[in-house]
């Protein structure tokens, strides 16, 4: 009998051990003695350390977006004599149009094609409106709309200037941009 109970100290040692074991192993003390041997009365758990909370970030002041407000004011776009062919001169000015008209998809223009007073006043009339859609042309292949853009001719009826100088008349073969009403 006394060989029975001597096998048997060996598995309840470690049963005892086993179970001090995961005690400790999962922190926790169960209700009964905590390791300075006090009795405890409730279980207590272990709280993991946290890092402080970090402060909340202030937010900066967004500013509101400039809306920059379209320059539609296109004159002087200058051609050749007696021609619907543009200077080149003229080229930079379309250029920036084009920009500026993109930017408000909404906007009509009328585009006004003027001439000097060389010829009669049925072929001025007829090359005021060709260099009217010279213009329109220009500025759809710029990627403007084509429905938001009219074109007028006046011919010689509306110079800027005098037709009595070469240079003169050369002002007075334009064409103007405006926006639509």
């Amino acid at each position: 009998m006394k060989f029975a109970k001597l096998h048997l100290l060996p598995a309840i040692i470690s049963v005892m051990a086993l179970t001090t074991f995961q005690a400790c192993k999962t922190k926790k003390a169960g209700i009964g003695t905590n390791p300075y041997g006090t009795v405890q009365k409730e279980p207590v758990t272990e709280k993991p350390e946290t890092a402080p909370a970090p402060e909340p970030k202030k937010a900066e002041p967004v500013a509101e977006p400039v809306k920059e407000t379209p320059d539609f004011n296109f004159r002087n776009i200058q051609f050749e004599f007696n021609s619907v062919v543009l200077k080149t001169v003229s080229y930079p000015i379309l250029d920036k149009a084009a920009g500026e008209m993109k930017k408000d998809a909404n906007v009509s223009f009328i585009i006004n094609g003027h001439s000097s007073t060389e010829g009669s006043a049925e072929h001025n009339m007829s090359l005021s409106r060709d260099r009217a859609n010279a213009v329109k042309t220009y500025l759809v292949n710029a990627g403007v709309g084509e429905s938001r853009l009219t074109t007028k001719g006046y011919g010689e009826t509306k110079p800027l200037t005098n037709n009595d100088t070469e240079q003169s008349r050369a002002i007075n073969r334009r064409v103007e941009i405006e926006l639509a009403k």
